[in-house]
């Protein structure tokens, strides 16, 4: 999808931002259901947990924010090569 802007003759600047917007979509998608997950799942581990509530908001917080950032960092390198891109090169290749 990024060699596709670039070809139409976008500036670099404008193809970083839908790609990583497209990553982080999915991220925040999978976040939501994980999280929609856990919540479900948690009063069954209740015996497991020692002092932390099944239900810690400080736990699912931070693991949601760890999430988002990992994922920002793995659409960070793919969009900045669809923005370095040669597009000569990109209709080549289609």
């Amino acid at each position: 999808m990024s060699r596709r802007f670039r070809a139409l003759g976008a500036r670099p600047g404008a193809v970083m931002p839908p790609v990583l917007r497209q990553g982080l979509t999915l991220a925040a998608a999978g976040a939501g259901l994980g999280l929609a997950g856990a919540l479900g799942v948690s009063r069954l581990f209740s015996r497991l947990l020692f002092e932390v509530t099944p239900t810690d908001p400080l736990t699912f917080g931070v693991s949601v924010a760890l999430l988002m950032a990992v994922a920002a960092a793995a659409c960070w390198e793919p969009s900045r090569r669809a923005a370095r891109i040669d597009p000569i090169l990109a209709l080549r290749q289609e």
